[in-house]
């Protein structure tokens, strides 16, 4: 769709001469951009749905353009294995890939980015999308191991990622993300970096650095060579990688955080650090992101404007806003005023021991916080000692002595939690099995995990 009465500009349009995304260091314009969108969607099929696996940032943003221009949805699973990409075949049987991988091989058609940009005529015409157009469907793993898809329409993505844009901007104190540069830690194909960095940059006015730094030093690279005022998007597992590195960091004007509760210990490290605001953003497969807070100015969320939640604290409603049905959350939550609350945790990780609930995801923020600890996790083993549920804590501490560790988890967590959620065992451990791109720890993987190391541990790193 094209005709500018229709739908939704594919890009902020405010300044097509203003830069999209940096790649090795060069600006690239949304008028480049719209040219690539335009030849690209040139070479693909004209029916069928988009499975984009395109590494380059820029690229997934011109695969994901080129597909909404020819009316076609993008997936994003929740893994890119083959097994997955066969299921798919199943689920989406005219489904094809996009990648930038030279040589790369799958069980759907393989299309490849063109080498070069394309040439650029003038005016460029900016594409319009209608808001009901099915732009992505995000998979999540069902029960069954078959994909569950949640759709989402552009003008669902379009009304987040602005109202996203206006909240992260006010954090900054400027009038919008125009002239922003992302510096992002977290793929593309993850549904918070996909919002927070590939759609900033389309709708928000942001530019995003097409690279995907991993280690401090190549985040702190990463920094420097980004045009201020930047932001870096990231995940409490990175983030704390880095602020433990001891790395010479540049300064930011925002850290926005994702996928797991942030400790105000390390969201505090993390501002003197980068001499910036850190800010955390909420949200999940069905509602696209929906609030933000700064932890260091307290427990609670602020909703986006539009957006509100009702609830009794058993289960929690949000609607209007960028969430056009109401949804049912899948976490515990307090709703405090309509456009606040506090975030308890997972329905899906609460825990009863002794007549107590709490949830592991609360108990991990607290072992997360303690003195020494660089990352650290809980587990509930599915049998009980004496018909007693023995909470187990998995610790990432090089520095302290696994006697040393056990003392001080203990005595962190009695003075945080009820006496029945601290655990009695506390494992050394030199790294938890988390997913490198995003900082989660998959259940059924950290099950498997955590009792292959519980076999193999001596008892002296039991608790006291």
């Amino acid at each position: 769709m094209s005709a500018s009465d229709l739908g939704s500009p594919l890009v902020w349009a405010d300044n097509l001469d203003a830069p999209l995304a940096w790649r090795d260091g060069v600006p690239v314009s949304r008028r480049q951009y719209l040219a690539d969108v335009c030849e690209l969607a040139a070479l693909l099929p004209r029916e069928g749905a988009m499975l984009n696996l395109t590494g380059d940032r820029y690229r997934f943003a011109v695969g994901l353009g080129a597909a909404l221009t020819l009316g076609q949805s993008s997936l994003l699973p929740p893994n890119h294995t083959p097994d997955m990409i066969e299921r798919l075949r199943g689920q989406f049987p005219a489904a094809y890939v996009i990648t930038d991988l030279p040589g790369f091989s799958a069980a759907l058609p393989v299309f490849h980015h063109p080498e070069a940009h394309a040439a650029l005529r003038a005016p460029t015409e900016v594409m319009h999308i209608d808001g009901d157009t099915l732009a992505v469907q995000v998979l999540t793993s069902g029960s069954t191991g078959t994909p569950v898809p949640h759709a989402k329409r552009w003008g669902f993505l379009q009304r987040g990622a602005r109202a996203e844009a206006q909240r992260l901007a006010e954090y900054m104190r400027l009038p919008s993300l125009a002239g922003v540069t992302i510096v992002p830690t977290v793929p593309s194909q993850h549904m918070y970096g996909f919002e927070s960095t590939v759609l900033l940059a389309m709708l928000g006015g942001a530019a995003v650095d097409t690279e995907r730094p991993f280690y401090p030093a190549d985040i702190a690279a990463a920094l420097a060579r980004a045009a201020r005022p930047r932001m870096l998007v990231t995940t409490p597992f990175h983030l704390k990688s880095l602020v433990d590195s001891g790395v010479s960091l540049p300064p930011a004007d925002l850290v926005l955080c994702a996928t797991a509760p942030l400790s105000p210990q390390l969201a505090a490290r993390a501002e003197e650090a980068l001499g910036c605001p850190l800010a955390e953003i909420y949200g999940c497969t069905e509602t696209g992101q929906v609030a933000t807070r700064r932890p260091g100015a307290g427990a609670g969320w602020q909703t986006f404007g539009g957006s509100h939640l009702t609830g009794d604290g058993d289960a929690t409603v949000a609607q209007g806003g960028a969430v056009p049905v109401a949804t049912t959350l899948a976490d515990v939550i307090e709703v405090l005023e309509p456009t606040r609350f506090r975030l308890l945790g997972r329905s899906n990780d609460l825990i009863n021991i002794a007549g107590k609930r709490s949830s592991l995801g609360h108990l991990n923020y607290h072992l997360n916080g303690i003195e020494g600890v660089r990352d650290g996790a809980f587990w509930l083993p599915p049998e009980t000692v004496d018909g007693v549920v023995r909470l187990v804590a998995f610790v990432v501490a090089p520095e302290l002595s696994p006697q040393e560790l056990a003392r001080r988890v203990t005595h962190g967590m009695r003075q945080r939690v009820d006496a029945a959620f601290v655990p009695r065992r506390v494992v050394a451990v030199p790294a938890l099995p988390r997913v490198a791109a995003t900082g989660k720890l998959p259940v059924a993987a950290f099950k498997e995990w955590a009792e292959r190391v519980l076999a193999s541990t001596p008892p002296r790193s039991d608790a006291p």
